[in-house]
């Protein structure tokens, strides 16, 4: 007999002395909204309000959780339906879901195991695990019920209990499909600013992008002060609709500022193509202070997630391209590399810095003490390779004690993966509900004020972080 798929309620709970507890405080939590304002749900997504395609293209196509740990196992990323660059057609759809199916076990002990498997049972309302001889059966079910209307991406705003998500657009982005959603969704779905491709000379195509930012801001580009003049342009023209913070993926957390001199002698160099890579790197790092620059003025929350290394395998990205999941944590620096940032604004009043880390060894020893004297830092959640039960637990006993709770920004979800939201706020609220009852079980915290904090890391913080602030 297939197996039965029927998550406990317990799961993620801490047993022993705190179990009850921790019941508890889970149970003010689990029904509070979604503040999902660290996402890269695709805005096409709402502005399209389309069925979606089919189990593959919904579950295992875009989740990099799940791609990589099967190309780990040696499954040919063809089989998965990852995109050729050279537009060669990989599986078919079943054929897919087939091998995610097949493959069930390789998850087991993951995060993704207990996201999809609530995804699965909470969402789908599927009631056996995947498995080879599930697998068409699950499919024709999954079909079935995304073919339903309450199953449209707009739809599941309201079942999902989503206050407010937040999409990533590039400053390249026109923000047409955004202007659609103000006039159906009003202040439900917003853009974050993301001007990495931009910020980076190094990237294929630079110029090409900036021809298309001048274009935009109308602006011209060719000097580097008419691009920082149109990155203010396209800063405001997000804000209008309705951005709340911007968001920066650079290897290096250094944000260090160039002369205006040598930042326009770069910039020109790279335009006519000989830029070199100390040129990029400085470049990238003069433009994180600038970004701080910009949101010290217009209040947009300035977001740092760096070190992770992009595509770390060239076979990979020569055959499919970027953001493929082939990506990997370095160890990063904070402390001097946002010195100067934090010497001009870290107590500078509608200046928000939030900052996240795949790496674990800054908690106690650089973010927790950084959060706990700058005003304008806070302590974003663990997210990509430490978002898991045992990750965000060592998240809060590291930072903790130096930090406490409210210099943090609450749980905010940082995926592409839409089905996969309530599945990842529930675990955070499940692994704080553990964490504090340990303290109360422990009477190092009453229960009254592990409730308060409860609300506030699942709700309140993430509030106050990104909508106070303007």
């Amino acid at each position: 007999m297939p197996k039965a798929l029927q998550p406990h309620p317990d799961r993620a709970l801490p047993a022993g002395a705190a179990r009850d507890v921790a019941r508890r405080i889970h149970a003010s939590t689990k029904d509070l909204p979604l503040l999902c304002l660290h996402g890269h749900v695709d805005i096409g997504l709402f502005a399209d309000d389309a069925p979606f395609g089919n189990p593959a293209e919904l579950l295992v196509v875009p989740d990099h959780y799940v791609t990589r740990m099967l190309i780990s196992q040696g499954v040919s990323p063809d089989k998965l339906g990852l995109p050729r660059r050279d537009g060669r057609q990989t599986a078919e759809p079943q054929e897919i879901w087939r091998e995610f199916c097949t493959n069930w076990h390789l998850f087991l002990g993951t995060p993704s195991r207990y996201w999809l498997e609530h995804e699965f049972a909470e969402v789908l309302g599927l009631t056996v695990h995947p498995s080879a001889e599930t697998a068409d059966e699950l499919y024709d079910q999954i079909m079935a019920r995304i073919a339903e209307p309450e199953f449209r991406p707009r739809a599941l705003l309201d079942r999902f209990n989503i206050e407010l998500i937040s999409t990533t657009d590039a400053a390249t982005d026109d923000l047409a499909q955004h202007a659609k959603l103000a006039a159906d969704l009003p202040g439900r779905v917003v853009p974050t600013f993301r001007p990495d491709a931009v910020a980076h000379v190094d990237r294929d195509g630079w110029p090409a992008l900036i021809a298309q930012l001048g274009a935009l801001a109308d602006v011209d580009t060719s000097t580097y002060d008419g691009f920082l003049q149109a990155i203010r342009q396209r800063r405001q023209a997000f804000v209008a609709a309705g951005a709340r913070a911007t968001d920066h993926g650079h290897l290096s957390a250094a944000a260090v500022p160039l002369t205006d001199a040598e930042a326009g002698r770069i910039y020109a160099r790279a335009l006519k193509g000989d830029g070199t890579a100390e040129d990029a790197a400085a470049f990238a790092g003069h433009m994180l202070y600038q970004s701080a620059v910009m949101s010290a003025e217009d209040g947009l929350v300035m977001q740092l997630h760096p070190g992770v290394l992009r595509d770390h395998d060239p076979a990979i990205f020569a055959t499919y391209g970027p953001d493929q999941g082939h990506d990997i944590p370095v160890a990063t620096e904070f402390t001097r590399s946002l010195r100067p940032v934090l010497e001009r604004f870290g107590h500078a009043e509608g200046f928000r810095l939030v900052l996240f880390t795949v790496d674990e060894t800054v908690y106690s020893r650089e973010l927790a003490p950084l959060a706990g004297v700058y005003p304008a830092v806070r302590l974003g959640a663990p997210w990509w390779f430490l978002d898991s039960p045992d990750g965000m637990r060592r998240f809060r006993e590291l930072v903790t004690e130096t930090a406490g709770f409210y210099n943090t920004s609450g749980f905010v979800d940082d995926t592409r993966a839409y089905l996969s939201i309530p599945a990842r706020h529930d675990l955070a609220r499940r692994i704080d509900a553990g964490y504090l009852a340990d303290l109360v079980v422990q009477h190092r915290l009453d229960e009254d004020d592990a409730l308060q904090i409860a609300k506030a890391l699942a709700y309140d913080l993430a509030k106050d972080t990104y909508l106070s602030n303007r």
